[in-house]
């Protein structure tokens, strides 16, 4: 496991942009050869998503031969509403860079049969070959997806009840007003995030603190499901400063005492 830490949001997210821009261009994917990747919505991925538009726009990466799974969508608000998970990846990156829309997956909640979307979805994934890389947020209950706490660590893709908390964070998006906000979304399960070959978990904020103290100190737990990726064997957890205010100040240390070598791992590669 990987603990990066950097100063604020801004640069979590350039650092995480720059990870993946150099994940695919090492994988050096083609037609018959698509990187897969996994793709998480959410205040805390967007400064990352401007960055890999900037990199798109530089000419520095293509998306022409990427394949993106979601993590989530919720149940029973149209596709085209401004605050569905569908119409926050188009505006915010999608439509922004070189990607075919066939190649993007994202849970459909407004499908005849959830369940049969679910393991669909499950389908797909495995039939890409598997995700190369995981890219989530977490809650400050320390779920990822909406795999609230209590979910088991071995779900897949699934029709969840979301908690009141969830519901209560997400009212921001729909006018503050929680009578607004859906109750049920479908999400991949713990154990579909488990599966990809990496993950890396975007923390950001003082409110996020005891999540990922709880991800990195404690015990895995199924009450704080982001703790799972402590048995993952490729977990990148980025965060900032302030979402380190509750780690133990020799676990800060020794991460930081590492960030020299972490950093060659975004350092612009060699033109070939």
């Amino acid at each position: 496991m990987k603990l990066i830490i950097l100063n604020d949001y801004d640069q979590v997210g350039e650092w995480a942009a720059k990870y993946i821009r150099n994940k695919i261009l090492r994988f050096n994917p083609g037609p018959d050869r698509f990187f897969i990747l996994g793709l998480p919505t959410g205040g805390t991925p967007l400064g990352c998503y401007k960055k890999l538009i900037e990199f798109y726009r530089n000419g520095e990466i293509s998306f022409k031969y990427v394949k993106t799974f979601n993590m989530d969508e919720y149940v029973g608000i149209p596709r085209n509403h401004p605050e569905s998970y569908h119409s926050f990846m188009w505006n915010n990156f999608f439509k922004h860079i070189d990607i075919k829309s066939e190649n993007t997956h994202i849970l459909d909640g407004n499908a005849a049969n959830l369940v049969e979307e679910c393991d669909s979805f499950e389908q797909k994934i495995q039939s890409a070959g598997g995700i190369d890389l995981f890219v989530g947020g977490i809650g400050p209950d320390g779920h990822i997806a909406f795999n609230e706490p209590g979910s088991s660590l071995l779900s897949r893709t699934r029709v969840k009840t979301l908690a009141q908390d969830t519901i209560l964070a997400n009212a921001r998006f729909f006018d503050g007003d929680m009578s607004k906000v859906p109750t049920m979304a479908l999400t991949v399960g713990v154990a579909t995030v488990m599966d990809a070959r990496e993950v890396m978990i975007l923390i950001t904020g003082a409110h996020k603190a005891f999540a990922l103290y709880k991800a990195i100190e404690d015990g895995v737990n199924h009450m704080w499901t982001v703790s799972a990726f402590q048995q993952h064997p490729q977990t990148v957890f980025v965060c900032d400063e302030d979402a380190t205010l509750e780690l133990r100040v020799k676990t800060v240390k020794y991460f930081k005492g590492m960030m020299h070598v972490h950093n060659k791992l975004v350092e612009p590669l060699d033109p070939k």
